[in-house]
Formats: structure tokens, sequence, C-alpha cells
């Protein structure tokens, strides 16, 4: 028997296989103290690890559920899109960029904005999606803030921000960086009309967000752990020839020397916000 011819008569399924990069994962490892977790376990304890307590990166929509109140949340602003007022190109167009970022994360900025309520309490909402160019905030990103912070002042209710950002859009240049001042004059106009703001740190949030709205809150919380600061840490090692203390630039070095008001688990993060919320809408009635 001629086995080659008979091997090619035989008809063979074709079909692709998935990849490995294509093939879904259900085990997750702990980028802190690498164990290795069934996904769903993960996801049940709010994307926290629950061996060493670390708590990981989430996108804006994994922030929504676990924040507001089941189907309360309202998006605005949805159709805001950045433009590309310099023509700017790096290493790809500005406009290239853009484009990748929406097809990654089906969203047009890295801020999602809206309405919901947190334990029944009214607040205006908005969260960075650092999977979106960096969580970096550009034009379309700073009017979204301030939309909401001007919603809050006609809705009179609370404003909460939760920031994971690597700061300004350097494709927009000045144009980004005039957001700090436009967020922190909107601010402003909000303090005045007495009503809550409270600002959500989270792992990252660093240059122009930190050096903004990002500490301007009336409460300043962070998750554990969060990188939170404007200069990278190599950076400044450099600028100051000298070694940078333990837990530099942390959530936890930060409470320890009064830059930031606490530090929040992330399971409690809803509740926290809520106590909060109410304690400042009695003051302001009182007042």
């Amino acid at each position: 028997m001629d086995l080659k011819n008979l091997f090619k008569k035989i008809k063979f399924d074709k079909k692709e296989r998935p990849t490995t990069k294509d093939a879904p994962s259900h085990w997750v490892k702990c980028p802190e103290c690498n164990a290795l977790m069934f996904f769903k376990e993960v996801e049940n304890q709010n994307n926290i690890c629950p061996k060493c307590n670390f708590h990981m990166r989430i996108g804006a929509q994994r922030r929504i559920e676990i924040l507001c109140d089941e189907g309360s949340f309202v998006e605005h602003d949805a159709s805001l899109k950045p433009t590309d007022p310099l023509n700017f190109v790096d290493k790809k167009s500005y406009k290239k960029r853009l484009d990748e970022a929406l097809s990654k994360t089906k969203r047009s900025s890295s801020v999602v904005s809206g309405e919901c309520k947190i334990n029944d309490v009214d607040a205006q909402i908005v969260i960075f999606d650092f999977s979106f160019m960096g969580g970096s905030l550009g034009s379309v990103e700073g009017e979204k803030i301030v939309r909401a912070i001007n919603r809050a002042i006609e809705k009179k209710c609370g404003v909460v921000i939760v920031s994971a950002s690597g700061g300004a859009r350097m494709q927009e240049s000045t144009f980004a960086l005039m957001q700090m001042a436009k967020t922190s004059a909107a601010l402003k106009k909000l303090d005045a009309a007495k009503l809550p703001y409270i600002s959500v740190l989270t792992d990252p949030t660093m240059g122009g967000v930190s050096a903004s709205f990002a500490l301007l809150g009336d409460i300043i919380m962070a998750e554990p752990g969060a990188l939170v600061g404007f200069a990278g840490q190599r950076v400044i090692k450099q600028t100051i020839g000298a070694d940078l203390p333990e837990g530099f630039q942390r959530a936890e070095f930060l409470l320890e020397h009064g830059s930031i008001d606490m530090v929040v688990n992330r399971k409690d993060m809803k509740q926290t916000i809520s106590d909060l919320l109410k304690l400042f809408n009695k003051e302001s009635v009182a007042s």
C-alpha cells in the first residue's frame, strides 16, 4: 500500500484553531505576589487579590458596577470626541492613536461621566479609564469634568471623580494643560455652592491630573497601594541625587505624610463615599 498517497486522500479539518493569544484565559496572576487564581474568584473580590490584598487595575465599566446602584447610572456627554488641533505626529499620528484607543475601549475619550445613585444618594460621577491612552487628560476630558460639576450645581448634589491617569495628554500640548486650570476653576464654583467634591485616587494618578483636580477634593481618598504623584520616581531620584524613601508616592506614604485623608479598601469604597455625601449634605442644610 502506498502510504504517501493514502494520507493525501484523507481530508483534515482546516478550521482554524485559536492561538494562545486568542484563547480565553480563566486564570489571573497577581502582579504583586504572583499567586495564580481562578478569574471568578478575583471578580467576586472586586478584582482584589485574595492572597495579598493587591488592588488590580479595573476599567471604567467595572468601576461603575462597584460604585453605583444597579441601573442608576446615566451617562452624559458620550458624544464628545477629541479633535487634532495641532495635527500632532510622533511615532504615530494623534488621529491614529485615537482610532486605536476607540477600537480597544469602545469609548471616544478616557473619561466616562454621568449621574447616579450611590446607596440612594444622588451624585455626579466622573471615572477615568486608564486603558484609553493611559487615562490622559485632554480637552474633551476637561470639558466632561466641567459639565459634570455644572450639573451638580444645578441639581444640588455632590461630585465624585475617580482618577486613573498618567497626566495631561502630550498630543494636545497647551490645550491639555489648560484643562488643569479649567477644572480647578469649576471646582471653585462647586465650593462656593457649598456642595461636596470627593476625589478618589487609584493606581496610577500622576502628572497634571494629580497637580490639579485630583488633589483638590474636600475629601481625598485612595485605594491601597495606589501610585500618586507628579513626576516619576526615576526623574525625582535623578533630580535630587538621592535615594527615595521606601513606599514613596504610594497611598500609605501620602496618608502618613498628610497629603490625603484616607486609604479605603475597594470593598468599602461605595459605603464610605455615600456616608460622606450624606454627612456633607447635612452640613449644607444646617448652614
